[in-house]
């Protein structure tokens, strides 16, 4: 049995055997190191908004080796997913071409996220900003005019840096989704099951529900916590992709609708 599952293994094509092995690793030293380096990591790691302070160009590819520390949920149903359709993947695109493929998804799913923020964060910040604001007259017993009157434009801005901070998002998910639309489009009948539900779906409706469900959650302005736009992003930028291979024959005409 034990020598069975190392052969298993060690068959595993080597991208996407060794993208679930970092993305362990990764959360194991953010568990170990949390107490010390917990806030450091995430800071330099987690994708943050471009105009804050903590943004770095690194984060555009180190936010997705992150997963939550709050439990193992986070971290396990990305590195599932990625186990169950990333093997069929690698073999069918060539490692060097699927890493490519997992690496650009996240990064679009990055840039998607970005421009979502840079949308709403002026009403982000004014928002968080007014209610430090009363929690600060409040503890003080001032009004709020007094406290607005009392802050100087450094202070300010030194205020909307903090609350630009704040922003910050972390987890291989939009790459997962790209992968998810990739193996429905060059697989589009191929059966899956949904836990619980005995009845086969075809993987194309499969992707096409995943991505009407982020879509309506991120238009809904869920406050999950979740980077629903970050999804869809990792999805987007996965479609072209593919269509581009298309085009070159490197994926054949079968594999799409």
């Amino acid at each position: 049995m034990i020598g069975n599952g190392s052969s298993f293994f060690r068959s595993m094509p080597p991208v996407t055997k060794n993208l679930i092995i970092i993305n362990f690793i990764v959360w194991v030293a953010m568990i170990l190191f949390s107490s010390k380096f917990g806030d450091a990591m995430i800071r330099y790691g987690g994708l943050h908004y471009i105009g804050a302070s903590d943004f770095n160009i690194a984060q555009i590819i180190l936010y997705m080796f992150m997963h939550s520390t709050q439990g193992i949920a986070h971290l396990f149903f990305n590195m599932f997913t990625l186990f169950m359709f990333g093997i069929t993947l690698e073999r069918v695109l060539g490692s060097k071409r699927f890493l490519f493929y997992y690496l650009s998804c996240g990064i679009g799913a990055a840039l998607v996220q970005e421009g979502v923020w840079a949308m709403m964060i002026d009403s982000f910040v004014n928002k968080n900003a007014e209610m430090y604001l009363a929690e600060v007259a409040h503890a003080n017993n001032m009004s709020m005019a007094a406290i607005n009157s009392s802050i100087s434009p450094l202070q300010l801005a030194q205020l909307r840096d903090a609350v630009e901070n704040w922003l910050v998002t972390i987890g291989a998910s939009g790459a997962i989704y790209g992968v998810l639309l990739a193996f429905g489009m060059i697989f589009p009948n191929r059966p899956l099951y949904l836990m619980f539900v005995p009845v086969p779906i075809k993987a194309k409706w499969m992707v096409i529900g995943y991505g009407l469900i982020e879509l309506g959650l991120g238009m809904g302005s869920a406050n999950d916590g979740v980077a629903h736009f970050a999804h869809l992003g990792g999805m987007i930028f996965g479609f072209f992709i593919l269509l581009y291979w298309k085009h070159k024959h490197i994926i054949g005409r079968d594999g799409f609708y």
